[in-house]
């Protein structure tokens, strides 16, 4: 898929105030409204560190359209929701009505009549959570949950806010690697519009050429290519590993799991040539001995558990925000956010 293919305008995202209407890509979208979706999110941690739970979306209804299986993602945006004390529904699309000759837009229809007041939507085709909200009554909010190779924002949104969170430095400076498949993955590619959005000027994309996508040039000038893992990752502020797909090892563009973890698995050596305090991080799930070692995902500079946490921050803030305007109205939002 081109890069440029499914290219957002910001006003399908955006209401005519210029608040969050959907969450569908970070394509299209400002610093400044990436900005506040961080420090949304920043505001559910106490001075503990522990995430809170609050009422601001009592009432509401998010209802978890998940037609691709994600149980991390799906179970983070429940808990979201949950410590929103929102109604959270999930269908099990597999028995739906879709599965039986049913169209997608009437399934829909039947979902919203059910008061439905966010979809959260997965699925294995890229633009299925564009189509839906084009689709979808004008008080229903779409949040794209990961769409084909797409997109998968609110992923992007929880590494930014863990970078922001653990480095404690501007993103205009600090040095990103992004390492793997980078073809087939829309987190790689929802990253680096983040990166770029939020002003990273030094963003590397390690690689071998046949896990590049088409049109990779147009990510700019601030994006670099590195085949040699060792290149790419020297004097790194942050590293995301990102998971190879099992079912792709065996692809022409991929060699054996183990020629791929000799050339850009992320071991203790490659890890000595970032700077001493560079993160680590990790989508997941994580093929331990794959692109990463144990003892590196388990290790000091490893916050990949503290992404789950952030996942959960992040997905209350857009929930949050999705609902912005009925929010306002009742003075809430700026209570929480400032």
């Amino acid at each position: 898929m081109h890069l440029a293919a499914l290219h957002t305008p910001s006003q399908i995202q955006l209401n005519q105030d210029g608040h969050l209407k959907h969450f569908l890509t970070i394509d299209g979208l400002s610093k400044e409204t990436l900005t506040k979706i961080l420090d949304t999110a920043q505001s559910f941690f106490n001075d503990q560190n522990q995430l809170i739970t609050n009422n601001l979306l009592e009432g509401r209804t998010v209802m978890n359209l998940f037609f691709e299986n994600s149980t991390r993602t799906r179970t983070t945006f429940e808990a979201a929701a949950k410590r929103l004390s929102a109604n959270v529904l999930n269908i099990d699309i597999a028995r739906s009505s879709t599965s039986k000759g049913e169209t997608l837009r009437d399934t829909l229809w039947n979902l919203e009549a059910m008061a439905t007041d966010i979809f959260v939507v997965r699925h294995s085709s890229s633009g299925a959570a564009h189509f839906i909200a084009k689709d979808v009554c004008p008080h229903v909010a779409i949040i794209n949950a990961g769409d084909g190779r797409h997109a998968h924002p609110t992923q992007a949104m929880l590494d930014m806010l863990t970078i922001r969170r653990e480095t404690k430095k501007k993103f205009e400076e600090i040095s990103v690697a992004i390492i793997g498949d980078i073809k087939h993955s829309r987190v790689a590619r929802s990253d680096v519009a983040a990166l770029q959005t939020l002003g990273c000027k030094d963003i590397r994309v390690v690689a071998p050429n046949t896990l590049l996508p088409y049109g990779f040039e147009e990510y700019g000038e601030d994006v670099r290519l590195f085949n040699k893992m060792e290149d790419g990752i020297k004097d790194c502020d942050v590293i995301i590993t990102l998971r190879i797909q099992n079912e792709r090892i065996d692809s022409p563009a991929l060699s054996s799991q183990a020629e791929f973890y000799k050339m850009y698995g992320l071991n203790k050596e490659r890890l000595a040539l970032a700077k001493p305090d560079c993160i680590v991080m990790h989508p997941g799930p994580m093929n331990r001995g794959v692109e990463i070692d144990s003892s590196i995902a388990d290790g000091a500079q490893s916050v990949i558990l503290h992404q789950v946490t952030n996942g959960i921050a992040v997905r209350m803030a857009v929930l949050a925000l999705a609902m912005q305007g009925q929010l306002q109205e009742k003075g809430l939002l700026e209570a929480i956010a400032g």
